[in-house]
């Protein structure tokens, strides 16, 4: 719930700002934009006429921004989700940044030696005071320990957690609001996007969790010499500090500076997408945003993995699932294709044929490729548009593995242009279906279910005795929702208001026209004092009555 007393400046801040930008596509559509104009010049708002100027993706990407740092998280959580919107929406989330003017080192300083027991000098030689990097949950800093051995800092900026608690709140009343007042809205399943985006932040708010994934994703890469994942100095790391070993090399957007070294790009970027297949397809735990910022290359065509506070996580049973899908995909096998989307969604008024129709003229267009010809970007933003054309929506954990590959496939363009994430994935696909088919894995699934089937046998009794228990009490009950009755309530709620309205108007004004036909008693301005007062209330109700049918623009 909200807290007026806490919550009602930034619900003023975030109103201002939804209301300067007009909600994109419905002022247009109501052929408002001259009127924002007019209305921003009066209010001395800047450049209000490009924000008329300005698509809907554009706008709710300016929003985001303006509404801060909680806001612009949740925007790079939206552009994970490829499978709720278009390509427009996602190219738009993915250009907020997440860089924040630095806070001063003496503002980080209290915090920082409380965390370390003690003043900065007993544990580091040196620190910078200027930082390496800045973003809304933290900065870095480099520093060296008193061995010399240099070191990164990353600090949480104090008083986060109280900020961003409290637009966690508005933004679950914000959804709340919305789902309610936009039928539209919620094909978007805005508290399931909010509830993956709540868990994420919370994540990231523990900087010690980062260091957990870092050393995890490091222990399944243990055997790949290629690959370097800083190590963690546990000894100083707590949930709003965490210091890692610092990576020298080159910054992964650097492609003169690889070139300059003499590198192999093509060898960098095999090398790479190896580690990150490996730990979708085999660990199941991937760095879920591999992009070139968060990737250096260092000496002998080795690579460094850094910032690990985003991490996907698949089951085995998910990883099956994926396998089977992509097998599927480029095995012409449409309608396991479109089983496996069925079962992901919760979507129970799906068209099952024409998805089929629509998954087999997808497969037929890509299984006449040869692998090393299919475009894995282009498959993917093809699978998500059907997708969204029947409703159908990904799990987080997909939506996060889309996000992944999709990522993966641009870096390793950004480093060879010719390079196909497929050639990489089809070993791990071949090896996980022939071993998911041996005999020895055969025997286990086998076993597994009859043990599941033994257990729902010797429950079932004990569950009959419940069920005729409950039964004899009286305490079953069946719940029927009709969905978005309580909308059509309301509307009804509002027709009748106005048509009451309008007839204690009409009967007022009937009223106080025979009144003032008749002669004597109290006067106001000469005019039966009565048939004034009840002209008076028609007019009242009158307005009324005519801005309520205005504003419901009905």
């Amino acid at each position: 719930m909200l807290n007026a007393a806490r919550d009602l400046g930034r619900v003023h801040d975030i109103a201002s700002v939804l209301i300067r930008y007009g909600f994109g596509s419905f002022v247009r559509g109501l052929g408002m934009g001259k009127a924002l104009e007019r209305a921003g010049r009066v209010l001395h708002w800047q450049h209000v006429e490009d924000y008329v100027q300005l698509d809907t993706p554009q706008r709710v990407r300016r929003v985001l921004e303006e509404l801060g740092p909680t806001f612009i998280k949740l925007g790079q959580i939206l552009a994970t989700r490829v499978d709720l919107f278009s390509p427009q929406y996602i190219a738009e989330f993915e250009k907020l940044q997440d860089q924040v003017p630095p806070m001063h080192f003496d503002e980080l300083l209290p915090q920082l030696e409380e965390d370390l027991g003690g003043r900065i000098d007993e544990f580091f030689s040196h620190v910078e005071t200027q930082p390496l990097a800045a973003a809304s949950i933290a900065q870095v800093h480099k520093a060296a320990l008193k061995d010399g051995t240099p070191v990164i800092l990353k600090i949480r900026r104090p008083g986060l957690r109280k900020i961003i608690e409290a637009d966690l709140r508005l933004l679950h009343r914000l959804v709340d609001i919305a789902e309610s007042e936009s039928p539209e809205f919620r094909r978007f399943h805005p508290k399931e996007v909010l509830r993956q985006f709540n868990q994420s932040l919370r994540r990231e708010l523990d900087l010690a969790a980062e260091c957990r994934n870092a050393e995890r994703v490091a222990a399944n890469l243990a055997d790949d010499l290629n690959i370097k994942i800083p190590s963690v100095y546990w000894q100083w790391t707590c949930e709003r500090l965490n210091v890692q070993e610092y990576i020298q090399g080159i910054q992964g957007r650097d492609l003169a500076a690889v070139d300059q070294a003499g590198l192999d790009r093509k060898l960098l970027a095999d090398r790479g997408t190896q580690a990150v297949i490996k730990m979708i397809m085999e660990d199941g735990f991937f760095h879920a945003d591999p992009h070139a910022g968060n990737v250096f290359y260092l000496e002998d065509n080795k690579l460094a993995f850094i910032d690990f506070g985003m991490v996907g996580r698949l089951t085995e049973e998910r990883r099956e699932q994926v396998v089977s899908l992509l097998y599927g995909m480029t095995n012409h096998l449409p309608t396991k294709v479109a089983e496996i989307l069925e079962d992901w969604s919760d979507n129970i008024h799906t068209d099952e044929q024409m998805l089929t129709i629509d998954l087999e003229a997808f497969v037929d267009q890509y299984s006449s490729l040869a692998l090393k010809d299919l475009s894995l970007t282009g498959m993917m933003s093809d699978l998500m548009a059907i997708l969204r054309d029947h409703k159908l929506i990904l799990p987080a954990d997909l939506a996060l593995l889309v996000k992944a590959y999709i990522t993966l496939d641009g870096l390793g363009r950004h480093l060879n242009p010719e390079f196909n994430t497929l050639v990489f994935t089809a070993p791990y696909l071949h090896k996980i279906m022939m071993e998911r088919y041996r005999p020895e894995a055969i025997a286990k699934r086998g076993w597994r279910n009859l043990v599941s089937i033994a257990d729902l046998l010797s429950s079932l009794p004990k569950d009959l005795r419940k069920l005729l228990r409950a039964s004899r009490k009286g305490a079953i009950q069946v719940d029927i929702t009709v969905r978005r009755l309580d909308h059509y309530v309301s509307t009804m709620d509002n027709a009748i208001s106005r048509l009451t309205m309008g007839i204690v108007t009409a009967a007022l004004i009937i009223g106080s026209s025979i009144i003032m036909t008749v002669k004597g008693g109290p006067e106001i301005f000469g005019l039966p004092a009565f048939g004034f007062l009840g002209y008076s209330f028609a007019t009242i109700g009158g307005i009324w009555l005519l801005f309520s049918i205005w504003k419901s623009g009905q």
